[in-house]
């Protein structure tokens, strides 16, 4: 068995489809069954199955992942040892919530990539959990600590959330003074059935009923409080991003999260992603606090 074969097992393994695996691996699907099934000869086994789902892992092919993804991960930092202790380089994809991919992100990507010319970094801003499994991303920020799969995790950074509205919805709605007042006013937040993880059902806790408007994106309901429909929950690193809202209630109504950076357990022996995991917690710390600050 040689690295090639381990090389196209795992990208079958992830993309779940001969097609997905050729255009990750950019050979011809054709190409990638045959290595497969000259990998399944050479071993004996059957590595996978194949559904209406499509490549599915059989048993004997799910003992191998672990042992494919330990060769990669070793390959990559002979790689990384070789090229010396310089700036970072070549791509990195995350996988982020929306708020957290369009608030505080950016900038703090911008900076680590300033320190590192050689660097390429993708951000996927996606309302969901990221299946690291699969590569879907070389790490993914969730909400909520996960406590299931081959992964680790650190605390990327805590944050604070409160009730705002646009200064003009503020004038010419009732006066807001205390949380029994909140039931005069219309609501912006998630759609219900469409919350991908408990964290992030902050009009429950507050005790507010269904949103009579609502989106599954962190941005488009900034919009529609910009734009004076309603009272939300905010994101305080997101409000220096919009100048027209306040907070409401700031002293009586306060809700604190968590990020958390997310890695397969694998990637924790490639050196250039420890690096970059480092620059990353330390960068998105100071901002937000920088961004805290800005919100009062």
């Amino acid at each position: 068995m040689d690295w090639d074969d381990l090389r196209i097992f795992l990208a079958v393994a992830r993309a779940e489809s001969l097609s997905g695996a050729g255009k990750l691996l950019k050979i011809d699907p054709a190409t990638v069954g045959r290595r497969i099934a000259r990998l399944e000869e050479g071993l004996g086994v059957r590595l996978f199955q194949k559904s209406p789902q499509g490549y599915l892992l059989t048993d004997e092919g799910s003992r191998l992942i672990p042992h494919a993804e330990s060769a990669e991960a070793a390959l990559i930092s002979a790689t990384e040892a070789l090229s010396g202790p310089e700036g970072l380089s070549g791509q990195i994809r995350i996988g982020a919530p929306d708020g957290c991919a369009n608030y505080l992100l950016p900038q703090v990507i911008a900076r680590i990539c300033d320190e590192n010319r050689g660097l390429e970094v993708q951000i996927v801003a996606l309302p969901r959990v990221f299946n690291l499994s699969k590569r879907e991303a070389d790490m993914a920020i969730a909400v909520s600590r996960p406590e299931a799969g081959r992964l680790t995790v650190q605390k990327l950074t805590d944050y604070r959330l409160h009730l705002a509205a646009s200064r003009a919805y503020l004038d010419r709605h009732p006066p807001i003074l205390g949380p029994a007042d909140l039931r005069y006013h219309r609501f912006v937040g998630y759609i219900p059935d469409m919350i991908f993880d408990k964290e992030l059902d902050y009009l429950a806790e507050i005790g507010v009923t269904p949103p009579p408007l609502a989106s599954n994106s962190v941005s488009v309901q900034l919009n529609f409080l910009r734009h004076g429909a309603g009272v939300g929950v905010v994101h305080d690193f997101a409000l220096p991003a919009a100048p027209e809202l306040q907070r409401v209630l700031p002293d009586q109504i306060s809700l604190t999260r968590s990020f958390w950076l997310i890695r397969h357990e694998g990637d924790s022996r490639v050196a250039r992603l420890n690096r970059f995991a480092d620059l990353l917690i330390r960068q998105a710390r100071t901002e937000m606090a920088r961004l805290e600050t800005m919100a009062g």
